[in-house]
Parts: C-alpha cells; sequence; structure tokens
C-alpha cells in the first residue's frame, strides 16, 4: 500500500466515501468518472470497498465488476450512446 494512498482515502468525507460507494456499485460508473469526482483511483476504490463493505458483499462487488467493461472507458464500445459524467452528476452527496 502507498503512502499517498493512505492519505487520500483518509481525507474522504463520509459524503464522498458514500458517493464512490454508490458509483463503484452502479454498471456505467467509469473508474474514470469516479477519480474525476472523488479523486481516488481504481485500487483505491477497490480498497475503500474492501473497507467499508462486509466480506460477502465486498465478494460480490468484485465478481461483478471482473471482466466489466462498463467499468473502464477505453474497454467501452463505441456504439454505447451514454454518458457516466451525467449518471455521477445526479448521485454526488450533499455532504
Amino acid at each position: 500500500m502507498h503512502k499517498k494512498s493512505i492519505i487520500s482515502l483518509a481525507l474522504l468525507t463520509p459524503g464522498d466515501i458514500s458517493a464512490a460507494i454508490q458509483m463503484a456499485w452502479e454498471d456505467r460508473t467509469s473508474f474514470e468518472t469516479i477519480r474525476e469526482r472523488i479523486g481516488i483511483t481504481e485500487a483505491e476504490v477497490i480498497q475503500l470497498m474492501r473497507s467499508e463493505l462486509t466480506s460477502s458483499s465486498f465478494k460480490m462487488w468484485r465478481k461483478r465488476m471482473k471482466g466489466r467493461t462498463t467499468k473502464h472507458r477505453a474497454l467501452r464500445s463505441p456504439d454505447m450512446k451514454f454518458d457516466d459524467h451525467a449518471i455521477a452528476d445526479h448521485r454526488r452527496a450533499n455532504c
């Protein structure tokens, strides 16, 4: 674990944590959008999910995310007609 990861996760507000978890569960919100909105990397999202979810929920989430092309913009088909920025905007926590 990098020292920078510990610092950035430690600075998250409860609202940021809630928003990151919501966006991580959404199929169409990419890890890139989470980084733009919350400021944490994919590895930090995984670390956050591991610490905030129960063990069984974390395992379910990881299984669900594995191989999901919508979680990475670069892997998405150009035929996909949605913008994950708009999805993330309406989900942003107020805290």
